[in-house]
């Protein structure tokens, strides 16, 4: 396949048309997007993702095509993992759940303009430094570690909101408390001042510049071909609004994710090393001359990364921990939403709700105070919860004339039954 600059203008025109689309079409009205319509435009810009990569291997370019699937896959896998620290971002300033899909559609375009900006620099920096590779290479093994270190650390305070930015940007203007709307900007007592709004952007924003620092060496170690990397991480990002209401609540499943990318990211930093070893010029290595080590076929990166993802899921899913963060967040979704039935729900919605909330408290009380401890974040929210359901279906039961449910107690982590 040519790339020139049509190829190049078209791409861009594209994905600058599916953006605008976004906006227009989508966030310009808040509201909560549904199951249905999420699952819809997921499944739509995966499949033009897809196709896209099947372009290369109609016109005979095979390698393009395995280095463009490789790329996006591990950029996907990288934005999922993203998604979480937006959504740490905007619990911390409470973002009214029918504006968060415009937070999240801001958080991709701003990543896609700084990605590309990351990726012309390190395309010019491959062109003129081939040993570069040596830096993204060592950065991609540090980031790993940072993260591997961060995921067995137990310390939970730090405040993904509190950021330079963000505290820089208060003090050049004043700063409203409340949300109005979706604006950026307010009147309070006569003065304008920017809402929180604008601040999660400039949280978000502030973000994806650091995101950068481990995604893009991360591709360049699949592909050097600047449009390959572009394409790659640009259809990673279509569609990311989409699919976080599509897998809301199953996101923070995915346990082991961390520990799945810590596992890529230090596998494409091998290959890098290793590539850079190949293509040696650093003087005080092998004097100068190329190392004859055995580089990493693109296909068998390929290979090995999803490998690694399917283990990931698979482990987060069904693993110990999995299972037990599942009945957990089962147990308090399902006595939560007994507790919001109407009184003149019908008799066989309440009997099925009751069903439901029963047996997952049934398998949350088998839970070991170990996993307990460790995934339950608010103990005393989650406590209230259960009990409140279980006080409402003990009055149910004794209204109705019946005995008291079987499932009346959870240990929470001070020892109480409750």
């Amino acid at each position: 396949m040519v790339i020139n600059g049509w190829t190049w203008a078209i791409t861009i025109a594209v994905i600058v048309a599916l953006l605008l689309f976004d906006y227009f079409f989508h966030v310009r009205k808040a509201h909560i997007p549904t199951i249905k319509e999420s699952a819809i435009w997921s499944s739509i810009y995966v499949g033009i993702a897809l196709v896209f990569g099947l372009v290369f291997f109609a016109l005979g370019d095979s390698q393009h095509a395995i280095e463009y699937y490789a790329g996006y896959i591990t950029e996907k896998a990288l934005s999922v993992d993203n998604l979480f620290v937006f959504l740490v971002i905007m619990a911390s300033f409470k973002v009214p759940r029918e504006d968060q899909q415009k937070v999240l559609l801001f958080g991709i375009t701003f990543a896609l303009i700084s990605r590309t900006a990351f990726i012309l620099v390190g395309a010019a920096v491959i062109e003129l430094w081939s040993d570069v590779f040596y830096l993204f290479g060592l950065a991609l093994l540090l980031i790993a570690g940072s993260q591997l270190k961060g995921a067995l650390s137990t310390d939970e305070s730090k405040d993904e909101a509190d950021n330079v930015m963000v505290r820089l940007a208060k003090r050049i203007m004043p700063a409203s408390d409340k949300y109005d709307g979706d604006k950026l900007f307010t009147i309070e007592n006569g003065k304008k001042v920017m809402t929180p709004m604008l601040l999660v952007m400039v949280a978000i924003g502030a973000t994806d510049v650091l995101f950068a620092f481990d995604s893009i060496p991360a591709i360049f170690g699949l592909t050097q071909e600047p449009y390959i990397v572009f394409t790659a991480t640009a259809f990673s990002l279509m569609g990311l609004r989409q699919l976080y209401f599509l897998i809301d609540g199953l996101l923070d499943r995915l346990v082991y994710l961390t520990y799945g990318l810590v596992a890529i990211l230090g596998f494409i930093g091998v290959k890098l090393v290793l590539h850079a070893l190949h293509e040696n010029n650093l003087p005080f290595i092998n004097g100068g001359e190329n190392v004859p080590v055995q580089e990493i076929p693109t296909m068998t990166s390929l290979v090995v990364i999803v490998i690694i993802l399917v283990i990931t899921v698979l482990a987060s899913l069904y693993s110990p921990k999995g299972r037990s963060l599942i009945a957990l967040q089962n147990a308090e979704k399902f006595a939560y939403r007994y507790t919001k039935l109407d009184d003149s729900a019908p008799t066989e919605e309440r009997r099925e709700a009751a069903e439901k909330m029963d047996r997952w408290t049934r398998a949350a009380e088998k839970v070991s105070p170990k996993w307990r401890d460790e995934l339950v974040e608010h103990k005393d929210k989650y406590s209230r919860v259960i009990r409140t359901a279980h006080e409402t279906r003990l009055a149910d039961a004794v209204a109705a004339g019946h005995e008291a449910p079987v499932s009346q107690h959870i240990v929470d982590r001070e020892g109480p039954t409750i």
